[in-house]
């Protein structure tokens, strides 16, 4: 089973590390479209934005369907929640690391302030 998260978090992450497959989620968040649409507004080959929807089909984030000559791109049914949760995890726990790094700074403050009205007198 973890290895399978793991595998799937690794396939996921990889996905989403192109920034053209990041845009066309976005895109195809807004409304469906064709391979050349994409590749349009990508300025890209056909070669190349296949290739892209290519692996974000591999991991169920994008479905394509071929009417006719033309392939149509949406949405997946694949969510994003696992990993989502994933990195929740992990930002709870350097939002609590920071917190102590902010309550570690104002000590030294406070002492540092101390420190001078001694040397003061």
């Amino acid at each position: 089973m973890v290895q399978y998260i793991h595998a799937r978090f690794d396939a996921s992450f990889a996905a989403l590390s192109d920034a053209t497959r990041r845009g066309v989620l976005e895109q195809l968040g807004r409304a469906d479209a064709s391979i050349t649409e994409l590749a349009e507004k990508f300025h890209m080959t056909l070669t190349g934005m296949k290739k892209h929807v290519g692996v974000l089909e591999q991991v169920g984030l994008v479905t394509t369907q071929k009417v006719g000559r033309v392939r149509t791109c949406k949405l997946g049914s694949r969510r994003l929640e696992e990993e989502a949760a994933w990195i929740e995890r992990y930002r709870q726990l350097w939002a609590a690391r920071f917190v102590e790094l902010d309550n570690v700074i104002e000590e030294l403050k406070r002492k540092e302030k101390i420190d001078e009205r001694k040397k003061r007198r």
